[in-house]
């Protein structure tokens, strides 16, 4: 498994959504907030990836950008497999014998 690795970080939803919508259409945090009946603190921590994607903010995400849920879900989610396969743990971990059922 430790070789399925992806090498580089996927990008934080948050930095594709500032990138991709608010940079190109010149939108202010604080009017994608309004739009997306946010406040302008929960935004700009999401942008700047301070804040994870929630199913809430996906599905705000989706209806306001004409896109799908899943995409914003899925973004979410190849970052946090790549962190969760990246990260150091403290500890040495076992594996668990493994059993033979007849």
């Amino acid at each position: 498994m430790e070789n399925m690795k992806k090498m580089r970080k996927p990008s934080h939803p948050g930095a594709f959504f500032k990138h991709t919508v608010l940079d190109e259409r010149n939108i202010s945090i604080t009017s994608a907030a309004v739009n997306l009946g946010v406040t302008r603190k929960a935004l700009s921590e999401f942008v700047n990836g301070k804040a994870k994607c929630s199913h809430s903010m996906a599905r705000r995400l989706a209806e306001a950008t004409g896109t799908g849920v899943g995409i914003w879900i899925m973004m979410q989610a190849n970052l946090d497999t790549w962190e969760a396969e990246n990260m150091i743990i403290d500890t040495d971990v076992t594996p668990f014998e493994v059993r033979r059922f007849a």
